[in-house]
């Protein structure tokens, strides 16, 4: 529970009250109330008023505040302030302001810009971090506590340069381990002393190519990336350790950016956060598998523990190329879509619109009208009144999956940093592909590491699992063994750790488990096409598919050739095997396939459903499943444009949105919202 004083679903988001007049602050409260709002993030961005100078520090307004909130029975996610230091602090310490991939010192501006390894930066916001704990401690209506904000702040200064080289040192102990881990013979570049490290950077190893940044020392690059995510991390665990010393009984988040940031490895966040947060802001357009991915991996951080939504926006978000806003029954969905995935927290940002700057036309509870007759404030209020009524019997329900997708940041940063094969392979989207194919068959996912305990499941998913780390390949192995499912892909099994390839053939140590070797990778552009021919002894695919980009030439070793290539000089070789290792089977898909193909595939892999729900499958129909106290609880989410009728094949339960009873058949209009509790 993320506190348990507060036995309900947290609805808020965040509150700048230092940009509003007192009279202004005290209408909120009265929107507050009408909309069911229990709980505001406050004050993430107010480092500046809070400390003027260097010797003062000023909470008397923030005093008041609080003492308001509190009167109205709002609670506090007590935010500290620290993503943007004041401008005085840039003026007076220089060296606290990042340096950019080309070599460029940053003038105040901006947010989170601050060189993480600045010992300045450090000492200034565990001091203020420190005050507002020790101020603080004995107001009992914090919720939680709120570090920072969307931490993002690669640098590349010599101070990070020489913090570097220490966590080089720590970590290869030697100039000869490092040398072999970077394959520095290659181009000349064996290091002989600890001071020639250089920071990759555009000034060096790296430049920015066609929509991706390029190295030509991956190890380099890829130990960059880790320190970085390091780096940033201890400035948030600064804080984190004085607030936890001080309010040991509260829980501590900092606000993920979308589930899928690149620069920062979250599986590794998550083992010091108590609740795991992030910010969801879809585009127009996206699939809901889109978004219910990144639900899934958020949950999946810290083992599937319930996580918290810290920000969503209630209608147009002003930073996407077009301000959409949301269309009716859009936010609701979404909101629920998130707990479907297991958040036990719906809150949004912001709850009053801004009159200046960048962020004035981002959506709010209170628009510029300020007004509760507007068409969002009303949606805003309804769902308030809902999840009040929901009370605890959602929140620490927990998420049950068969399958796990194998997700990994520095298999991410190397498939990414490579030079080759091909400039279209992106990881994120090979993800998505499988991701979806469960999606639509309302299958739950969880993501797990390489090296995670996959025993508890059924099928594993690896798609582009290029680098094997220590023991990954025994750990999938031993899955196998057991009786699991795996699934792996083209460009998996080439290289260990530090982005060196692993000889003998790909794909190296998953060779044997595969049961087959691969001799070449072609590359193509995504417009000259391939065809997958099925073998004539499978049922229930087509007997043909598409597929483009990249072409594995496979050599049998024992694996059994489900598919094989209609064209080219390796038209007839196989490109879809399966191998029986143990009492599992591991199959390999050998080229790029369109979606239809990864479909039929978990169609053919799970003819029963024994992965998914008890429930008919219809497009653009999401149905998730959480379990509380032995309570079935079933979200149904109609992501169409029309009405929809869903078979409940004689099963009875209660709809704890409309407190009805409902069997045999579920009548949901355009994105409407069912949770049902299985009453048989």
């Amino acid at each position: 529970m993320i506190n348990s004083n507060l036995p309900f679903i947290l609805y808020g988001g965040d509150y700048n009250p230092d940009q509003w007049s007192r009279d202004v602050i005290e209408e909120d409260m009265k929107f507050f109330k009408l909309a069911n709002i229990n709980i505001v993030t406050l004050p993430v961005f107010s480092w500046a008023l809070l400390q003027p100078n260097e010797d003062t520090y000023n909470f008397d307004w923030l005093d008041e505040i609080l003492d308001l909130l509190k009167k109205n029975n709002i609670s506090v996610c007590l935010a500290t302030s620290t993503a943007v230091q004041p401008a005085w602090m840039s003026r007076k310490y220089p060296e606290m302001l990042p340096v950019d991939f080309d070599g460029r010192r940053r003038k105040f501006g901006g947010r989170v810009k601050f060189c993480p390894n600045s010992e300045k930066y450090r000492e200034f916001s565990v001091k203020l971090a420190t005050k507002l704990a020790e101020r603080y401690q004995n107001y009992d209506n914090i919720a939680l506590w709120h570090i920072g904000n969307e931490y993002d702040n690669y640098c590349y200064c010599d101070n990070c340069k020489n913090k570097f080289i220490e966590w080089l040192k720590s970590k290869y102990t030697t100039l000869e381990n490092l040398n072999k881990a970077w394959n520095t013979n290659f181009w000349g570049h064996t290091l002989y002393s600890w001071d020639e490290v250089t920071v990759p950077s555009g000034l060096s190893e790296m430049w920015s190519g066609q929509d991706k940044l390029c190295t030509n020392f991956q190890g380099i690059a890829l130990d960059y990336n880790r320190f970085m995510s390091d780096s940033i991390l201890e400035c948030y665990l600064g804080e984190y350790n004085v607030i936890k010393k001080i309010t040991p009984n509260l829980k501590i988040t900092t606000n993920l950016i979308g589930g899928t940031f690149k620069p920062l490895d979250y599986f590794k966040w998550a083992e010091h956060m108590d609740v795991v947060s992030w910010d969801n802001y879809p585009f127009y357009g996206d699939d809901p598998s889109v978004v219910a991915m990144r639900h899934d991996l958020i949950r999946s951080l810290k083992g599937g523990e319930p996580f918290m939504l810290m920000e969503q926006s209630p209608n147009q978000q002003n930073w996407h190329p077009y301000s959409t806003v949301k269309r009716p029954g859009e936010l609701r969905l979404q909101s629920y879509q998130t707990m479907a995935h297991g958040a036990d927290s719906i809150m949004y940002f912001q709850m009053r619109q801004s009159i200046g700057c960048c962020e004035k036309y981002h959506g709010a509870l209170i628009s510029h009208a300020a007004s509760e007759n507007t068409r969002i404030f009303k949606d805003c209020a309804t769902i308030g009144e809902e999840l009040k009524n929901l009370g605890d019997s959602i929140i620490d329900s927990k998420f049950e999956s068969k399958v796990a997708i194998i997700f990994d940041w520095d298999n991410w940063w190397a498939v990414e940093f490579s030079s080759g094969p091909s400039i279209e392979l992106k990881y994120v989207p090979q993800i998505e592909k499988y991701y979806k194919a469960f999606h639509k068959k309302n299958i739950p996912v969880d993501f797990v590491r390489p090296n995670d305990d996959l025993s508890k499941y059924d099928v594993v998913v690896a798609p582009v699992l290029y680098m094997l780390k220590e023991n990954v390949s025994d750990n999938i192995k031993t899955f196998v063994k057991k009786g699991g499912t795996f699934i792996t892909t083209f460009f998996s099994g080439y290289v260990d750790e530090n982005d060196c390839v692993m000889l003998g053939g790909y794909p190296s140590e998953l060779r044997d488990l595969l049961g087959l070797w691969v001799e070449e990778l072609d590359a193509l552009p995504l417009e000259m096409k391939n065809s997958i021919k099925i073998n004539n002894s499978l049922t229930g695919f087509d007997n043909e598919y598409e597929c483009n980009m990249l072409f594995d030439l496979i050599n049998l070793e024992g694996a059994s050739p489900l598919a094989v290539y209609g064209s080219d000089f390796y038209k007839d070789r196989p490109v879809i095997t399966c191998n029986n290792y143990g009492e599992g089977k591991a199959y390999y898909i050998g080229t790029n396939t369109e979606d239809k193909f990864i479909d039929d595939l978990i169609s053919y892999l799970d003819p029963d459903n024994l992965l998914g729900l008890d429930f008919e499958i219809q497009s653009g129909v999401e149905i998730t499943k959480r379990v509380k106290d032995n309570k079935k609880l079933y979200f149904v989410l109609n992501h169409n444009l029309d009405g929809i009728s869903i078979d409940l094949k004689n099963n009875l339960y209660m709809n704890l949105l409309t407190k009805e009873k409902v069997s045999n058949k579920l009548f949901l209009d355009s994105r409407d919202v069912a949770i049902l509790e299985q009453l048989n």
